[in-house]
């Protein structure tokens, strides 16, 4: 995680990294409708090097970079995640499922005396 200030300034260049990103999305539509009588297998991989393509730019942007930064970020507070053992996901596992037994039978009891009440003052 940066500690320090950042300043967020806009590359003058980003609007045409976008718009190289919008058409190589809208490549890969327009060309997998025209070429649908081709291999599936062919349209994939054109459709797999666009998105890299695509990625690859849209990377460039400052938006890109500040969206990688924050995925590198997560990935490290990830990292610095205690996770539980696996005795203690199955007694916290089995306390939930034995909790929501319990709270399912009460519920159900009080529907049960609910409807036998209602029952009795209606008719």
């Amino acid at each position: 995680m940066s500690t320090g200030t950042e300043t967020s300034s806009t590359s003058p260049l980003d609007w045409l990294k976008w718009l190289a990103v919008v058409l190589l999305v809208g490549a890969g539509v327009v060309g997998n409708w025209y070429f649908q009588d081709q291999s599936l297998l062919y349209r994939v991989l054109a459709l797999i090097v666009l998105a890299v393509a695509a990625v690859a730019v849209a990377g460039q942007t400052t938006s890109g970079r500040s969206a990688w930064q924050l995925m590198k970020d997560a990935r490290a507070e990830i990292r610095r995640v205690v996770w539980p053992k696996r005795e203690e996901t199955v007694q916290t596992t089995g306390i939930v499922l034995l909790l929501v037994i319990i709270f399912g039978l009460l519920l159900w009891l009080l529907d049960t005396l609910l409807g036998w009440f209602v029952s009795a003052v209606i008719g």
